[in-house]
């Protein structure tokens, strides 16, 4: 009986010796298919004529100076004296304007044409003051002779020198006033009496808003229009405290606009403010580098200021993929034959991302593995392998 039941124990050991050893092998089978599993589905394969298909290019990682940046926002603006009001000091009838807002002004440019009879009188009264000018003048002279030779008495050559100093100064006053509501003076000294005058633009730039129509009655305290000065519109943005001391004039600063998010213009720090706001921010203008015709006053704007430069490896963006939350390039890992064909490798490589500028991006390496001295990277067309190697996960991870 004894015999019996140690046979059975040494039965039931066995059984248990085998089934945990092949549990382990099974574990351990698991183990190497989830490793092979994670391997294979960063790396991928194209045939030659899978590479042919696409637009796959290799090259190497540059080492470029690219500026540490921060990103801010902002709108276009005009210091005062480059947003113009015009107006006539006299006030009177808008005759004509072709002004509507935006139109484009160059200076000189007529911009409205104003009528008033006071005009008239204004032009008379001048010429009048003219015409007895030269009596005056001929009267004082005569009498100065008569006095130096003592013929006549200094009375009577001190009153002509008085009325000709009189008469000159109302004549530079009234001259004065017709310059100031546009009276071309040199028309008006030919006989040209007019009930209108001309108001031409004092700068190129832009008709920012009009405020009256033809035949409106324009008084001397009434706007007749804006006009923007073209060449005094700058940046205006603001930069948090945190960032505050990073800002210099002098600058470089890139910015776009709401509807042109890929279009970059080029402006420079030139002034920065003071004084801290409540929400901890100040206000940092900005130098446009050149003139810009699609800029206006109040344009949202995204930019960013050049705080400093560094030395970095750089891709252009077309090398740099993402895929769950993270940045990914594809390293070359040269070629083999496989049943008789020829396979190209490449591995997909988590790299981490710096500032970009005009296209090309700063790349830094995770892995201590990577190289970028030697690594041959793909620079064009990175996506067709992205997919390639996540639409073929479910069959083992290889682009075949």
């Amino acid at each position: 009986m004894k015999n019996i039941v140690s046979k059975f124990a040494l039965a039931i050991l066995f059984i248990s010796i085998v089934s945990c050893g092949e549990s382990s092998s099974e574990e351990k089978t698991e183990v190497k298919a989830e490793q092979h599993s994670e391997e294979n589905e960063n790396h991928i394969e194209l045939t030659n004529e899978q590479l042919k298909n696409t637009n796959i290019k290799i090259g190497k990682a540059e080492m470029r100076s690219l500026g540490s940046e921060i990103s801010v926002n902002g709108n276009i603006d005009v210091p005062p004296q480059g947003n113009i009001s015009i107006n006539i000091p006299y006030g009177g009838y808008l005759k004509y304007t072709e002004m509507l807002p935006g139109s484009k002004v160059k200076k000189g440019q007529l911009l409205a044409v104003i009528e008033n009879p006071m005009f008239v009188d204004i032009q008379q009264e001048y010429l009048e003051a003219v015409a007895k000018g030269e009596y005056l003048k001929t009267d004082f002279e005569r009498q100065e002779t008569l006095y130096k030779e003592e013929v006549s008495s200094a009375k009577v050559y001190q009153q002509a020198k008085s009325a000709y100093n009189t008469n000159r100064a109302q004549i530079n006053g009234m001259e004065a006033k017709l310059r100031l509501i546009g009276v071309n003076l040199k028309s008006l000294k030919t006989g040209k009496v007019s009930s209108a005058v001309n108001i031409y633009s004092p700068v190129t730039g832009q008709v920012r808003e009009v405020f009256s129509n033809i035949g409106k009655y324009v008084g001397p305290e009434d706007i007749i229009m804006d006009v923007t000065d073209a060449t005094d519109l700058h940046v205006e943005l603001t930069v948090y405290e945190s960032d505050i001391t990073k800002v210099q004039t002098g600058q470089k600063i890139r910015f776009t606009l709401a509807n042109k998010p890929e279009s970059w213009k080029e402006a420079e720090v030139y002034l920065i403010g003071s004084g801290v706001r409540d929400d901890r921010s100040i206000t940092v203008h900005g130098h446009l580098l050149k003139e810009y015709e699609d800029l206006w006053p109040g344009m949202f704007v995204n930019a960013r200021i050049e705080t400093g430069t560094s030395d970095s490896y750089t891709l252009p963006e077309d090398a740099v993929v993402r895929f769950n939350s993270k940045n990914y390039i594809f390293i070359s890992k040269g070629e083999h034959k496989e049943d008789g064909k020829e396979k190209h490798n490449f591995e997909m490589v988590e790299v981490n991302l710096g500032t970009s500028e005009a296209g090309i991006i700063q790349v830094v390496a995770i892995n201590s593995d990577l190289d970028f001295t030697e690594a041959a990277v793909v620079i064009k067309d990175a996506n067709t392998l992205l997919a390639t190697a996540k639409n073929s996960d479910d069959g083992g991870g290889h682009g075949h």
